[in-house]
């Protein structure tokens, strides 16, 4: 199990592009529709420029996008580490980065609130790490550590309360893909949900019958 979260796994992989000769009539209305401030400029496949609310309000009025994009544009590997990520979107003072593979093509964009979704509720090795000595020493037990498929109608919550905020959140994760693993102790034929049970709750709302 990794700590070092990906940009490939938090990015929004359906991205709204658009092309150099996209008018910015057009544009305004995107921003309107999708409540979105920018978008790639793409051309065959790979990302040309960057067209920005800021740049329809600070740049004279022109009537397509090659006239006010931005052609130098920041981008990031699918495989950068978050954090990576993180520190070029503060360093650059941008929100949005498209990311790209190894061939240079646009695979999706990852934003700041990505990035802070991320470390929202996260079950990293850390923690999975401290249950475990914990567990070895309250129990002089030897648990072991490994991942897997759990259903959730056999899981036993440690946690007598779930919030409509966090609910709301968790739900948003996992509709995007976003959701952490949970950390379940099996004893027997027992689950013991032990982190994860606004997760667990809101993929059981969305349908699903087993975790992660």
């Amino acid at each position: 199990m990794s700590n070092k979260a990906l940009v490939r796994d938090y990015m929004t992989r359906d991205v709204i592009t658009v092309s150099s000769d996209t008018s910015t009539a057009e544009i305004i209305k995107l921003m309107k529709e999708t409540g979105h401030d920018g978008f790639p400029v793409k051309d065959n496949g790979s990302v040309i420029g960057m067209v920005t609310a800021f740049d329809l309000l600070i740049k004279p009025w022109v009537k397509t996008v090659s006239e006010i994009m931005s052609r130098d544009v920041v981008v990031a590997d699918q495989d950068m580490s978050l954090n990576d990520a993180a520190r070029v979107m503060f360093r650059m003072g941008i929100s949005r980065l498209p990311v790209i593979n190894k061939e240079g093509k646009l695979v999706g964009i990852i934003t700041n609130t990505d990035i802070v979704r991320s470390h929202i509720e996260r079950s990293t090795p850390m923690k999975v790490n401290y249950f475990k000595k914990t567990l070895e020493q309250l129990y002089g037990v030897k648990p072991e550590v490994k991942r897997m498929k759990v259903p959730i109608e056999k899981l036993r919550p440690t946690q007598n309360k779930v919030y409509a905020d966090e609910l709301q959140g968790r739900t948003y994760e996992i509709k995007r893909g976003l959701a952490e693993p949970t950390i379940v102790v099996k004893t027997g034929e027992r689950y013991v949900l032990i982190d994860g049970h606004h997760r667990t709750l809101a993929s059981y709302r969305l349908g699903c019958k087993e975790i992660d």
